[in-house]
């Protein structure tokens, strides 16, 4: 068997998520069905993490195994985004790999970047690519925030009640914040998120850079380990896995 490892771009806006699921259309069948007939067998794709209804990505990753070696790459993707493109997912690259690389396990680091457009107007150019808010956002507070959510914690209050994971902590090695021309850009860095933790720290992040909250407040309900106390997570549309690194 040859293994590859395939990048993957896409607007998660008319999809049920990257993962497969019974009703629904899903990135990851969308790929597969082409895929499959294509190479003409029936070929099934591991990503390296599931990402919910309405998220984008600029650079999923994800594994494949097939019989025979692939002798024409850029032809393959080629003829995949000829029928890919018109749903917005986009075949970047890709790679072959060694049969112990594994698009999950073998990640070291995933990078994920939260959107807000924060003046009076909404986007007409980035519409159901960003959070919308018009309520000027304390940028000072913003980093002061973030800086609270960096290293090893347990993420009970930004954790979906409905996440799988056995453990709710997790580390966070990085939060970078920019903002341009009033789009701000929250980038984060971890090796595993749980279900609904970037959104959730989003929406506890712009509680506090509104004011609804003060960093105390901020520090207790992240302390709380409590999911009730948590604000209410950043719509999906400005939510984008960004990289995923081995």
């Amino acid at each position: 068997m040859h293994r590859y490892q395939i990048l993957v771009e896409y607007v998660g806006t008319k999809f049920v998520g990257w993962q497969k699921q019974l009703k629904g259309k899903s990135i990851q069948k969308e790929i597969e069905n082409k895929l499959s007939k294509l190479l003409k067998q029936k070929i099934i794709i591991y990503g390296s993490g599931r990402t919910d209804a309405g998220v984008h990505a600029i650079e999923q990753s994800a594994h494949f195994d097939i019989k025979l070696k692939i002798k024409e790459i850029k032809k393959l993707i080629k003829s995949l985004n000829f029928f890919l493109n018109p749903k917005k997912i986009s075949i970047i690259n890709i790679y072959k790999r060694k049969q112990q690389f594994h698009a999950r396990h073998s990640a070291k680091e995933r990078v994920y970047k939260y959107f807000i457009i924060n003046r009076l107007a909404a986007s007409a150019l980035e519409n159901e690519r960003a959070w919308h808010i018009r309520k000027k956002l304390d940028i000072k507070l913003l980093k002061e925030g973030a800086k609270k959510l960096i290293g090893s914690h347990d993420f009970s209050t930004m954790r979906a009640k409905n996440c799988y994971a056995k453990s709710p902590i997790k580390k966070i090695n990085k939060i970078t914040i920019k903002n341009i021309d009033k789009k701000i850009q929250i980038e984060f860095r971890s090796k595993s998120f749980l279900r609904n933790q970037v959104r959730s720290m989003v929406g506890c992040l712009k509680y506090l850079a509104e004011n609804k909250w003060d960093i105390k407040k901020f520090e207790h309900i992240f302390k709380s380990k409590k999911r009730s106390n948590c604000a209410p997570p950043a719509p999906a549309h400005g939510l984008f896995l960004a990289k995923v690194i081995y």
